[in-house]
């Protein structure tokens, strides 16, 4: 047990302002699926807000910077992906978005019916 409290302890004894960094990433990350819980829990169905994939992208962004930093390919492929994914995501929301307001504004403009008049007029 001791050996465990002593691992633990050392770990702790090591943290530098990049390791903040790291777990500041981490914290913005999780914090997505707080977000899509509540989301999910208000409309009494799975929701995934836009808010997600903002966090999901804020989050490994700076994620993205720790590993960087500690230079651990394995975690910069992966960050550097998972981005790819999440501004895809944010393309199809806003595409979506602006259709939607082009159909709202179509259905609320009242129909044209004047008569035109006459050309050369």
């Amino acid at each position: 047990m001791q050996i465990i409290i002593d691992f633990i302890a050392n770990l702790f004894r090591r943290l530098d302002a990049w390791d903040v960094v790291g777990f500041t990433g981490q914290a913005i990350f999780f914090s997505r699926f707080l977000v899509q819980w509540i989301a999910t829990e208000r409309k009494r169905r799975t929701v995934v807000p836009v808010a997600f994939w903002y966090l999901s992208m804020g989050g490994a962004m700076v994620t993205l910077i720790y590993s960087i930093h500690v230079g651990k390919l394995v975690f910069i492929l992966a960050f550097s992906l998972s981005m790819v994914i999440y501004v895809r995501n944010l393309w199809i929301w806003y595409a979506r978005r602006t259709k939607r307001r082009g159909l709202q504004f179509a259905a609320s403009s009242p129909p044209n019916d004047s008569p035109k008049p006459p050309l050369g007029n």
